[in-house]
C-alpha cells in the first residue's frame, strides 16, 4: 500500500514534499550535531573561566540538543507532509507528539545535573553529611518522576485515552508489578530508614558482617562499601537496617590491648619493675584520653609465662598516628626490659628426668606372688 502512495505522489508531482521532509530530518541533525558541539565547547570555556554555572548548564542543554533539533526538523517536514493524506498526516501528528515528549522529558532530565551540582555544592558547604546522602536521593527521586510523567504521557498520545484511564486500566497490573519488585520496595523504605536514623555517614568506615571499609554512596538500592582491599562491596538497604553495623569512624578513640609475656624465673622483684618500666612509659602519654588514663596489671599465670596486661587509650582516632605512637611505645618497652635484663616469654616446654632432686620417683616393688 505504501508503494501505490509513492507511485500516486509521483506521478501527481507531489514528490518534492518527500524530499523536502527528507531534508527536513537531514538538516535538523546536522543542526542538532553542530548546537552540541558549540555548547559543549563553550562550556569548556567558561568553566575555565570560573563561571561554572553557565558551564554546567550548557553540557547539560548540549545532551538533548541533537534530539530537541531533531523534533524540530520532524515538525517541519510533517507539516509540507501530511497535506499528502490524511491517514498519513494523522500517524505524523502521533508520531510528533511522541518526539516532543519524549524531547522535552530527556530536556529536563539532562537538567537534573544542574540540581545535582547545587545540592553537591550545599553538601560542601555544611558539616554534616546527611546532605551528602539526600543530594542524590533527592537527584533520582526527580529523574524517577520525569520519566513517570513522559512514560503516561506517551501512554496517553498512543493509546488514545486519558491519563485516568490509563492509572485504571494498570491497577492489576501494578499489583503484579508490586508483588514482583517487593524487594526493590523495601530496599527503597531501607534507605529511608538509613537516612532518618543515620547509623553512618558517607565516608565513615563501618564494618558489616565481614565487609570493612568507608561508605561510598547509599541510594534506593542499596549501600556501597569499598572495602580495605579495594573492592567494592554493595550491601541491599533491606539487609542493612538488619544487620549489626559496627561505625568504626565514629569511635571517640582508638584503644589497645596488649599482653606483655615474661619468663617464669623472673624475679619477683623484676616483675615489679616491669610493671613500673609500662607505667612510666604510658604516663601522660600522646593522646591520652583524661578520663582513660592508661591501665597496666600483673594479671596472669600462663602456661609458659607471666603476663602483664596493658591498655591504653588514644584520641584521636586517628589510625596511622595511632600506629606510630603504638611503634615507639613497643621500642621503648624493648629497649628498657633489655636494659632491666627481663626477659620476654614464648611458648616453652620442659621435660623432667627421672629422680630429679626436687621430684625423687619412688617404684614400689610388686610381690613376685601376688597375681
Amino acid at each position: 500500500m505504501h508503494e501505490i502512495l509513492v507511485e500516486k505522489w509521483l506521478i501527481s508531482g507531489q514528490w518534492w514534499r518527500v524530499a523536502v521532509f527528507f531534508a527536513s530530518v537531514l538538516v535538523s541533525l546536522i543542526a542538532g550535531k553542530l548546537a552540541r558541539f558549540i555548547m559543549e565547547k563553550s562550556a569548556k570555556r567558561s568553566g575555565e573561566s570560573g563561571r561554572k554555572w553557565v558551564g554546567v548548564i550548557l553540557k547539560c542543554l548540549s545532551k538533548p540538543a541533537i534530539f530537541l533539533s531533531f523534533t524540530v526538523g520532524w515538525w517541519l517536514g510533517a507539516s509540507i507532509l501530511s497535506e499528502l493524506n490524511r491517514e498519513l498526516a494523522g500517524i505524523l501528528d502521533i508520531v510528533l507528539k511522541v518526539l516532543t515528549a519524549s524531547a522535552f522529558g530527556y530536556a529536563f532530565y539532562s537538567l537534573v545535573d544542574v540540581i545535582d551540582y547545587y545540592l553537591a555544592g550545599l553538601a560542601k558547604r555544611t558539616n554534616s553529611k546527611v546532605n551528602d546522602v539526600l543530594a542524590p536521593l533527592v537527584s533520582k527521586s526527580i529523574r524517577i518522576t520525569i520519566f513517570v510523567i513522559v512514560t503516561l504521557n506517551v501512554a496517553q498520545v498512543v493509546s488514545g485515552k486519558n491519563i485516568t484511564t490509563i492509572l485504571a486500566s494498570l491497577g492489576i497490573a501494578g499489583l503484579a508489578i508490586a508483588l514482583a519488585g517487593q524487594d526493590t520496595i523495601k530496599n527503597f523504605f531501607g534507605s529511608l530508614v538509613i537516612l532518618a536514623d543515620k547509623p553512618f555517614e558517607i565516608g565513615d568506615r563501618i564494618i558489616v558482617d565481614s565487609h570493612d571499609g568507608p561508605v561510598e554512596s547509599v541510594g534506593f538500592r542499596s549501600t556501597k562499601i569499598r572495602t580495605l582491599e579495594g573492592h567494592l562491596v554493595t550491601v541491599p538497604n533491606s539487609e542493612m537496617v538488619n544487620r549489626t553495623v559496627q561505625n568504626i569512624g565514629k569511635r571517640p578513640y582508638i584503644r589497645r590491648l596488649a599482653q606483655i609475656t615474661i619468663t617464669y624465673d623472673t624475679p619477683l622483684e623484676k616483675v615489679g619493675r616491669a610493671v613500673e618500666i609500662l607505667k612510666e612509659i604510658l604516663k601522660d602519654h600522646e593522646g591520652m584520653v583524661q578520663d582513660l588514663p592508661a591501665r597496666v596489671y600483673f594479671n596472669e599465670f600462663n602456661d609458659c609465662s607471666l603476663n602483664i596486661i596493658m591498655i591504653y587509650w588514644y584520641h584521636p582516632p586517628d589510625y596511622w598516628k595511632y600506629m606510630e605512637f603504638s611503634e615507639r611505645v613497643n621500642m621503648q618497652i624493648l629497649k628498657r626490659f633489655n636494659a632491666e635484663g627481663i626477659d620476654f616469654a614464648f611458648p616453652t616446654q620442659t621435660l623432667y628426668l627421672a629422680n630429679d632432686e626436687k621430684r625423687q620417683l619412688a617404684l614400689k616393688m610388686l610381690d613376685s606372688n601376688v597375681a
